[in-house]
């Protein structure tokens, strides 16, 4: 799918540098920081994650409307600086509400997929980036922010109810024929990660994921099932780990 070309290109150049980041540390490159201390580049991790997705849009206004869904991603990082880290990851998730308004007695349940690339800002200094003799020691735990973009593939299906769909549900027409449809994501978030090992890191994170579009629910004014012009958006809580195969 296209939503997932940009991830799956990031974990194939990952492993076409396998060569480089099996290197000694004192054989890569050299970079500076601002302050001319030593520091090093990668080596590329690779994450795998599972969790729960949280809907925002016509239909909910209370974690009581809520139908949450599963979510899992893999990904790929790469620490380009002591602060910094870019990466890309791919994230199946499901999500639905109910109505908040009785009268309309509308909900829906959606499956989706997403492509993301994305940035961490890391503020507390990690010796382990540094050259030897390092500066700080190494961080055990880290916080950091995280800002991205990416493409959704989506596709919802509404329903008049008050529970989760099963196999006796009806679906009612879609608004649009091009089900699943693309669309524009941009997700903002923050964390936290725990080193385990030198290889091995655990992390939890909680991002919000602002869209392009408002039928993540298939309920738009457009058919007249809701008056709300503004986006759809939705939130995923997961928890992951991260793995490289190459100490730093």
């Amino acid at each position: 799918m296209k939503s997932y070309l940009l991830p799956a290109a990031l974990l194939t150049l990952a492993a076409c540098t396998t060569a480089r980041a099996q290197d000694h540390p004192e054989r890569r490159k050299r970079h500076y920081d601002a302050q001319a201390r030593t520091y090093y580049r990668g080596p590329f991790r690779f994450s795998a994650g599972a969790g729960v997705a949280l809907y925002n849009g016509d239909l909910t206004q209370s974690l009581g409307n809520q139908l949450p869904g599963p979510s899992f991603s893999l990904g790929v990082l790469y620490p380009v600086h002591p602060h910094w880290t870019v990466g890309g990851e791919a994230t199946y998730f499901q999500m639905g509400s109910t109505d908040y308004l009785p009268e309309r007695n509308l909900a829906f349940r959606g499956r989706n997929g997403t492509g993301t690339l994305f940035v961490r800002f890391e503020p507390l200094r990690d010796g382990a980036y540094y050259a030897a003799p390092r500066p700080a020691p190494t961080a055990l735990v880290k916080p950091y922010l995280k800002l991205g973009i990416g493409l959704a593939l989506y596709s919802p299906k509404s329903y008049n109810g008050t529970v989760r769909p099963d196999d006796n549900t009806q679906f009612l027409r879609p608004e649009r024929g091009d089900y699943p449809a693309l669309a524009l994501v941009a997700p903002v978030g923050a964390g936290v990660t725990v080193r385990l090992t030198h290889r091995l890191n655990a992390t939890a994170e909680a991002a919000y994921y602002f869209t392009t579009t408002d039928q993540l629910d298939d309920i738009s004014p457009a058919a007249g099932r809701s008056t709300s012009s503004l986006n759809d958006g939705y939130g995923l809580v997961e928890l992951k780990l991260e793995y490289s195969p190459w100490s730093r």
